[in-house]
């Protein structure tokens, strides 16, 4: 019954670390070209082209966004969404 018990304990845990965020954050830099409020879609003209991003309300630097078109900015995503946008 130990033995069924602790292997049992042991699967738990390796599948709960499976399920762990990896932390893989990705950065892109460029020019704000627009940024639409009411759909919160920012447009940043890059080295490979224009790139959309879509703000979450947990975006880091979300309130600040319009202010910034046009100046060069930085933008670090996470999984396909944007932690934060700040001026680079």
């Amino acid at each position: 019954m130990k033995k069924i018990l602790s292997i049992l304990a042991i699967a738990t845990l390796s599948v709960g670390s499976a399920f762990a965020g990896c932390g893989k954050i990705e950065t892109t830099e460029g020019k704000l070209k627009s940024f639409d409020a009411e759909s919160k879609v920012a447009v940043v003209e890059t080295k490979k082209g224009e790139e959309k991003f879509t703000l979450t309300p947990r975006s880091a630097g979300a309130d600040t966004v319009a202010d910034l078109k046009g100046k060069k900015v930085k933008v670090s995503t996470s999984h396909g969404k944007v932690t934060e946008i700040s001026k680079a």
